[in-house]
């Protein structure tokens, strides 16, 4: 009302304009809330019948609710019942049937009891999934054999798969651990109670060390291959095996302060060369990490580990050594450096020792200088979880 009593803009005919132009604005903002809601409606109508042509029934199986509605909708427009059967992708006779229960009953729900029941029954299940659980590491094939025997049936290993999906079970890859007696894990647990009042600071003062290998060119190189269904033939896409791959023997330390010296062994390990790798890269490694500051050493419990010599050796050399149970390399973090190292060189894929040789070199292991603090303050989390 401002603008049309206004004379300080120009003519008069400036607000009749203004006028038309929100008359127009609002004319087109409410077509296009219409055709934004037919617009919906098309879409979900569009949606439903794509449900519909999607739907399929297996043999002996009960007609979906939502396309019973359908046949009920249309039949009551006055559609016949071939049109309804051949827009609906159905035979004439289930049709027929969905109407006359209509027109008896007024209902459209399936009357109890009908289709084809299920060869194992919920007490069937609970006896197959009893079976599962106590024999963990059974295959299909096995519990089909014995599904068999037990229920008196006849059973194919698909049928026996459903069943233990039905069970809320489902088969996986198991975990890799190293089996362990009662006596060591009895060790295990009291080593864990032994530490467990250790802080965060004091795990920081461990000089963690341990071998690993490294298999060259072979081993997990080709597991998965990026192939057509045509293709399994073509040599290109084989895995290659050998008896005996080329394989290395590293040595390497590490601690919250960072990684220390890396060591590529040559021929057999015993106690004497391994004195030699402490004399030659443990210690050095001790002095640049801790400088001078109080350190403990940890190694497995390896025969060259644990011979005489060796022990008197770091005896002599001042080295305090933490006690370490048998069969307990996921309790050391230096694994998660082995696990990072493995699978920077199988981006990397050397194809012999002398190529590995650089890489493994101290100047070619700058990219696994990680945020190694976090690693030792893992401890005390594992003797609380042991």
């Amino acid at each position: 009302m401002r603008a049309t009593h206004s004379k300080k803009v120009g003519s008069n005919k400036r607000p009749e304009k203004l006028n038309v132009h929100i008359r127009n604005s609002w004319m087109t903002n409410l077509q296009l809330i219409r055709s934004i809601g037919n617009m919906i409606g098309y879409k979900k109508s569009l949606s439903e019948w794509q449900c519909l042509s999607e739907v399929k029934m297996g043999r002996g199986s009960p007609i979906p609710p939502m396309l019973r509605r359908k046949i009920v909708e249309q039949y009551q427009k006055g559609v016949s019942q071939r049109k309804i059967a051949k827009s609906l992708k159905l035979s004439s006779s289930t049709v027929h049937n969905i109407i006359q229960r209509f027109r008896e009953s007024g209902t459209i729900s399936v009357r109890k009891g009908q289709g084809r029941k299920t060869i194992l029954d919920a007490r069937d299940l609970r006896a197959l999934r009893r079976h599962c659980i106590t024999y963990r590491n059974a295959t299909v094939m096995e519990i089909t054999t014995w599904a068999q025997e037990y229920f008196q049936k006849t059973l194919s290993v698909n049928t026996i798969h459903r069943a233990i999906r039905r069970c809320r079970l489902k088969l996986y890859r198991s975990k890799k651990k190293p089996y362990l007696n009662m006596i060591q894990k009895r060790r295990r647990f009291l080593w864990a109670k032994a530490h467990l009042k250790w802080t965060v600071a004091k795990w920081k003062t461990v000089l963690w060390s341990d071998e690993s290998k490294f298999e060259v060119l072979f081993g997990k190189l080709g597991r998965h291959v990026i192939r057509t269904k045509e293709d399994k033939d073509n040599p290109s896409c084989y895995q290659r095996s050998v008896q005996k791959p080329a394989s290395l023997m590293v040595w390497g330390c590490m601690s919250a302060c960072g990684m220390g010296s890396l060591h590529i062994w040559k021929g057999t390990i015993n106690a004497e060369r391994y004195i030699q790798v402490l004399e030659q890269h443990m210690l050095p490694s001790r002095r640049r990490l801790f400088q001078g500051r109080p350190c403990i050493f940890q190694h497995d419990n390896a025969r060259p580990h644990t011979a005489s010599i060796t022990t008197s050796w770091l005896r002599r050399r001042r080295n305090r050594v933490l006690k370490w149970p048998a069969c307990s390399p996921d309790l050391s973090p230096i694994e998660n450096i082995w696990c990072i190292i493995k699978r920077k060189m199988r981006q990397r894929r050397p194809k012999t020792r002398s190529n590995w040789k650089p890489v493994l070199d101290k100047n070619g292991t700058t990219f696994i200088f990680l945020n190694l603090s976090n690693l030792s303050p893992q401890s005390p989390d594992v003797c609380r979880l042991l």
